[in-house]
């Protein structure tokens, strides 16, 4: 008989420490203050490397111009030495992930790395007098134009074709 006792005594522990325990944490999570929403976006300024860029690339840098301050810039850098690479990332007001890509790589390689592996539609846009050819994929979608001046301009993302479409509109080379 002592046998059972001795059992029934450390299930019995067993439930007690779990039941300690569950208060503990229950204390725990509704009186140790917790912020689930999510952290600030950081902007960067890209004035400097911008400038960089378009003295040192070999065709006409894009960046946008007019967009309003919910578009955060959180990324950017240029590559003179990997394909005078351009690269501008932004946070939009939808709070999407939209970037701006420039590069003289060859096309099909740098079309699949800058889109993530997005593929070309049948579809087409034309914004400022200029064709954009449609690229869907399952994590970014594109729009990419093809520059006669050796390079070519993607914009990509997670946005909606709408907020590429707004950053096609409002890049300006110089």
């Amino acid at each position: 008989m002592a046998r059972e006792n001795g059992k029934q005594k450390t299930a019995r522990d067993m439930i007690l420490s779990m039941g300690v325990i569950i208060l503990v944490a229950g204390f725990v999570y509704l009186f140790i203050p917790h912020d689930d929403s999510p952290p600030d976006v950081k902007a960067v300024d890209y004035r400097v490397e911008l400038l960089t860029a378009r003295r040192a690339a070999s065709y006409p840098v894009a960046a946008p111009e007019g967009l309003s301050d919910a578009w955060k810039a959180t990324s950017v850098r240029f590559r003179g030495d990997q394909f005078d690479a351009w690269h501008l990332g932004f946070h939009d007001p939808e709070g999407e992930y939209v970037a701006v890509e420039q590069s003289t790589q060859r096309r099909p390689v740098f079309l699949d790395e800058a889109t993530q592996g997005a593929r070309e539609t049948d579809r087409t846009q034309e914004i400022d007098g200029k064709t954009w050819t449609r690229y869907e994929g399952g994590r970014y979608d594109a729009l990419v134009l093809e520059d006669t001046e050796g390079s070519t301009t993607v914009v990509t993302g997670t946005a909606s074709f709408a907020q590429l479409t707004k950053m096609a509109e409002a890049l300006q080379t110089k």
